[in-house]
Order: C-alpha cells, then sequence, then structure tokens
C-alpha cells in the first residue's frame, strides 16, 4: 500500500508542475491532442499504460 500511495504522490506532484510552470504550454498540447484521431490517443494511452505497467514490474522484481 505504501507503494501505491508513493506512486500516485509522484504522479500529482509531475502534473502539478505541468499546470504550475507551464500552464499555456498545456492549452497547446490539448490543442494538439484534440487534431489526433481517437484511435491514435487509444493507442497513445495503451502504450502508456504497458510503459507504465512494465516499469512496475520491473521495479518490483529489482527490490524483491
Amino acid at each position: 500500500m505504501e507503494f501505491v500511495v508513493l506512486s500516485i504522490g509522484l504522479v500529482l506532484i509531475f502534473e502539478g508542475l505541468v499546470f504550475a510552470l507551464a500552464p499555456s504550454r498545456l492549452e497547446d498540447l490539448l490543442d494538439a491532442l484534440r487534431l489526433v484521431p481517437v484511435e491514435a490517443r487509444r493507442l497513445i494511452g495503451l502504450l502508456a499504460l504497458v510503459a507504465g505497467v512494465g516499469l512496475v514490474v520491473l521495479y518490483h522484481g529489482l527490490t524483491t
């Protein structure tokens, strides 16, 4: 459970930095993302999911 809380905290730090340091760039990114087809966005999301799970599994394997 400690690992989950730490992971969520790190994600919130990263997201908070984006909103705090570059809010206008975030708006530009969202505008560009609207131009990407839905299926491509879905594929990007799935690839990010797989990469995240892979990193968690790798980390867990290295620490046990």
